[in-house]
């Protein structure tokens, strides 16, 4: 299926589509994406289960006993051929305190030969930058962040870490993120936080979402 402007509305099993708006990591994709995710929220379109947004796509889960696909295919069509509004409320931007190098951050030393530089020229360049979170999925709370400088952009390790700590802060190409709880993990450590990624007493358990701005400090 395809809507009015050629973004491939995709099946995703019986109860699923999947609009998919572009093959990137980008910005203005990903906006568009949650601007479709938030119309079709508000709307309250009748057997809607959930709503899920990607780097730039939008997948729409529905009870396939309550709504026809195609009738979910037409909303998708419907949010994705309108322009995207200017923005009316501001990005939450967010600080994260970060530790860099040592136990904290066990490949800082490979991405800096990965980079040609020092460790303090990594930890530099990871800090001038202000980081859109794209997604939050992998594990609760994990945020999939970036574009970091393409300097740093090292890619995944071959082997992942079967136990990855909490807290811990990694690049994978283009993203950089944080584990919200131990678990195994292929991307590259290079410091760690002390922040609560996830926590169910929270009214949002999630401390970051997608949209936000996020800047790594110096703990």
């Amino acid at each position: 299926m395809m809507d009015a402007r050629g973004t491939p509305v995709l099946p995703v099993g019986d109860s699923a589509l999947l609009l998919r708006i572009g093959n990137e990591i980008d910005p203005d994709l990903n906006e568009r994406a949650l601007h479709i995710a938030r119309e079709l929220a508000a709307a309250s379109l009748r057997g809607l289960r959930d709503i899920v947004v990607g780097y730039a796509s939008v997948t729409v889960y529905f009870d396939p006993l309550a709504v026809e696909p195609a009738g979910v295919a037409e909303a998708l069509r419907s949010h994705a051929a309108r322009p995207l509004p200017r923005r009316a409320t501001p990005q939450r931007q967010v600080k994260i305190p970060a530790a860099y190098g040592g136990a904290a951050g066990p490949d800082l030393a490979d991405v800096a030969a990965f980079a040609r530089c020092s460790e303090d020229d990594v930890i530099a360049l990871h800090l001038s930058r202000e980081y859109r979170v794209f997604m939050v999925g992998f594990l609760p709370g994990f945020p999939y962040m970036g574009i970091v400088d393409e300097r740093i952009a090292m890619p995944r390790r071959d082997t992942p870490r079967l136990a990855v700590p909490a807290g811990s802060i990694g690049v994978a190409g283009q993203q950089t993120g944080i584990y919200p709880v131990q678990s195994p993990g292929g991307w590259r450590l290079i410091g760690r936080t002390d922040e609560a990624m996830f926590d169910l007493d929270r009214s949002s358990p999630s401390l970051l979402r997608a949209g936000d701005l996020v800047r790594f400090v110096r703990a």
